[in-house]
């Protein structure tokens, strides 16, 4: 199979889309214009200007794939509504000329599908004539694929649907619940991908849910999905680590587990460590998988998200926005990994003669700086370097910063100091990086890139080194007052949205009701420390605990924080 390098180009839809927390997940198809007029023909001109100035960067650099979503919103079904289906028409139209400025330059076309996505017509509609899924999926795809011969593949979601930030008719949801079900969507889907010569592009990724919930990492579940498929068409793409695009993961070993064509999915906008309002570098840490993945079967390529992911305020877009600059470098360096097997040193003097930067030494140590601080302060090293696993899921490496939030209070405090051992050298840790920071605001000058970017850096992460300092010392009234004064200060020194966001801050100091013994035998029942499913696991945690949550989210919904209800899919799914 032909190497493939995919890119997602979502950024200009959302040109105009003033809220202070921006869904990244997909489109934001409610702000789309939904009718043609004048002001409508205004914005997809925009539209169209910036993703003619993408899809240049991105074929310039080598890229020969992009992603966009979705299949839902241009295909066209009787089933739906009649005022949707006036919708995708305009939509069908729009789109087909933003596809052409892609394939004009070489880049192939690919959209994304989550697996299901209704309408109350459309629900009610399949239930009345007791249609499957799959059996409506293939029709869908095989009329889609007749009207856009230019569109060379799909990228199939089974196991994230759409968050609680989507408002619009289509909403997907979780209906691929076991290995069995999934097996059997490929197999009734790749017939019409291979009559019309298109890729299924089919992502293991999950948050949990079900009995596929841990397709991502369990050998098992992953071989019962795939093990003997045969296609033309079918591409695995899989997330390097077995949880979200963190830091401290190894290698999904899912990658030596099959001789299936497969990508790597390769996060250059981190959404957890900033969205590049600060360079949060990738490439010493890509270089080390990249490394691995020469050793495993058939790896054709790799899927670049720099623009997908996350609930956040920061809104640099990549490859269009010249304050997006640590995500175009995260970008270009990413790729001259993967594909060209450049060293990353290299690829970053190659970046800073395109861009006309300074220094490129002083750069590089800019980013071996980054590197550390990243590592060493927005994570806890020693937190992150255990394996911990909750039912289906890899506990994420990140405990006290979640998207756009941090957060300092008494709960977060007792989960550290349970896990973290050495807090002396957590907080020598913190010393260190401050320095580092200071060290990085210095180079920048002769390095080319933004002074005040660096600055928000360090203005941010010294909330975090307070946090630490909170965390791992004897609590005081004025380390109370300290960390008050730096969260007054960093909100007046920058706005809510804009192109520089600040973090939200959440902070709190009411002792947490739950002594820290009881934690740690709740950690010890909740939690594993390998892969493989324990007995109680299988008697208790997967089935029990579901039913346990779901009545404490009827009679005490005030159990549950807001924010865990709120964000994404909501922590319910993680029971499912």
């Amino acid at each position: 199979m032909q190497p493939l390098h995919l890119i997602d180009a979502i950024g200009p839809f959302f040109r105009g889309h003033d809220v202070r927390t921006i869904n990244w997940s997909k489109i934001p198809w409610q702000n789309l214009p939904k009718t043609r007029d004048a002001a409508a023909d205004a914005w997809w001109a925009l539209v169209r200007a910036d993703l003619t100035k993408f899809a240049d960067q991105a074929a310039a650099w080598g890229f020969n794939a992009f992603s966009l979503d979705d299949v839902t919103h241009l295909a066209d079904h009787a089933w739906l509504e009649p005022e949707l289906r006036e919708r995708i028409a305009l939509y069908r139209e729009e789109f087909a000329r933003c596809f052409a400025l892609f394939t004009e330059r070489g880049l192939a076309v690919h959209l994304t599908m989550d697996v299901m996505t209704y309408t109350p017509e459309l629900r009610r509609r399949m239930t009345e004539a007791k249609r499957s899924v799959n059996d409506y999926l293939a029709e869908l795809l095989d009329g889609f694929f007749t009207s856009f011969p230019q569109v060379a593949g799909i990228i199939v979601r089974i196991g994230e649907s759409d968050g609680k930030g989507v408002h619009d008719e289509f909403r997907s949801e979780l209906v691929i619940q076991k290995p069995a079900q999934a097996r059997q969507l490929l197999l009734d889907l790749l017939p019409v991908c291979e009559k019309h010569a298109r890729r299924l592009i089919f992502r293991t990724w999950t948050v949990g849910a079900y009995r596929i919930g841990d397709l991502m990492w369990h050998r098992r579940t992953f071989a019962s999905v795939f093990e003997g498929l045969q296609s033309p068409a079918l591409v695995i793409s899989m997330k390097y680590g077995e949880s979200d695009f963190f830091r401290y993961l190894p290698l999904n070993r899912n990658f030596f587990r099959t001789s299936i064509p497969k990508i790597v999915e390769l996060q250059t906008r981190r959404e957890y460590e900033g969205c590049g309002e600060y360079p949060s570098f990738t490439g010493w840490e890509y270089e080390r998988y990249a490394r691995e993945l020469k050793h495993a079967d058939n790896v054709i390529g790799c899927m670049v998200w720099c623009q997908t992911g996350g609930w956040v305020p920061f809104r640099r877009i990549a490859l269009i926005d010249p304050e997006a600059i640590w995500i175009d470098l995260n970008t270009f360096v990413t790729l001259r990994i993967m594909k060209n097997g450049w060293v990353v040193e290299d690829a970053v003097r190659a970046f800073v003669q395109e861009r006309g930067l300074g220094d490129a030494n002083a750069l590089i140590e800019l980013l071996r700086y980054s590197d550390e601080v990243v590592r060493e302060l927005l994570y806890v090293e020693e937190f992150a370097q255990q394996k911990l696993f909750f039912r289906r899921v890899r506990i994420p490496p990140m405990l006290q910063v979640y998207w756009g939030n941090i957060f300092i209070n008494h709960s977060v405090k007792k989960l550290l100091r349970y896990f973290v051992h050495e807090p002396e050298a957590a907080l020598h840790s913190a010393v260190r990086c401050m320095g580092r920071l200071d060290q990085m605001i210095s180079l920048a000058p002769r390095a080319g890139v933004p002074v005040a970017d660096l600055e928000y850096m360090r203005d941010t992460f010294r909330l975090l080194a307070l946090a630490r300092e909170y965390c791992f010392t004897e609590f005081t009234p004025e380390i109370e007052s300290r960390l008050r004064e730096a969260k007054r200060a960093y909100k007046a020194k920058y706005p809510k949205r804009g192109l520089r966001a600040r973090y939200r801050i959440k902070m709190g100091f009411t002792p947490f009701w739950l002594h820290r013994r009881y934690i740690g035998w709740a950690v010890e029942l909740l939690m594993r420390r390998r892969r493989g499913y324990r007995i109680i696991d299988r008697l208790l945690i997967l089935h029990v605990l579901s039913m346990i949550y779901r009545v404490i989210a009827l009679r005490k919904p005030h159990w549950i924080p807001g924010f865990a209800k709120e964000s994404a899919m909501g922590v319910d799914v993680v029971f499912r």
